[in-house]
């Protein structure tokens, strides 16, 4: 396929099986839609937006009514190497939506769906997903990889390459840099005890946030407030 195509499609219950060359994101507009990927199981509902990366092998069926707007972007229009995004429609992805409901009743204006499409694809590359939102709001918490998986649908056997994959690191280095950024930002704008630090980050006890940090600072935290603050 070599044109962005943007059209209203409906799904069967029985299960279906392929993959394509393009990538493909989908908008419901009534019912759900179940997607099976060799890594990922979600039902997808009217409150979400799924984007599917070329090349995935997936299965899929609706076992209610259902209308879905399909947008299908060409292997030119899309960024490197980005995998499968599940969303929730928020304000502006709700706005894509109505514009491109627009533009699949107009197909002679092709530039304009072109347009779009690039928009859509540079605010896939702008998103962050929900993993990543619930460890910014949770990260002086502990936090489960098994919950982390769940939230993206995918299997937690996968998650941690995922994971590497889009971000260079692990999540457990991920949580663990939030957590040093806000030691270090409570260690130097406070005058809190380390009773007070550790335990607004999280710790046990202050000698475990004390080991922690001397892991991650080479120097305790009472020494590392003193050489900064001068």
């Amino acid at each position: 396929m070599e044109r962005v195509v943007c059209e209203k499609r409906s799904y069967s219950k029985e299960f279906h099986s392929h993959q394509h060359e393009f990538g493909q994101f989908l908008f419901p507009l009534q019912g759900s839609l179940d997607i099976q990927t060799k890594w990922q199981e979600l039902h997808l509902d009217p409150d979400h937006c799924f984007y599917l990366p070329p090349m995935s092998d997936h299965q899929y069926r609706s076992m209610d009514r259902n209308e879905f707007l399909i947008l299908d972007i060409p292997l030119n229009y899309l960024p490197g190497d980005t995998g499968s995004m599940y969303m929730q429609l928020d304000e502006q992805w709700v706005s894509i939506r109505y514009l491109l409901l627009e533009e699949a009743g107009n197909p002679e204006n092709r530039m304009s769906l072109i347009s779009l499409a690039r928009y859509v694809t540079t605010k896939l590359q702008q998103s962050s997903s929900p993993s990543i939102d619930y460890i910014h709001r949770h990260f002086m918490e502990p936090i489960r990889l098994e919950t982390l998986a769940e939230l993206e649908h995918y299997h937690p056997s996968y998650y941690s390459a995922w994971f590497k994959k889009k971000h260079g690191k692990s999540p457990k280095a991920y949580i663990s840099e939030l957590r040093l950024k806000e030691a270090d930002h409570l260690l130097l704008s406070t005058e809190w005890s380390m009773s007070r630090i550790s335990e607004e980050l999280g710790f046990e006890n202050s000698s475990s946030f004390t080991r922690w940090f001397v892991r991650h600072r080479g120097i305790s935290p009472q020494q590392y407030r003193i050489l900064k603050k001068g």
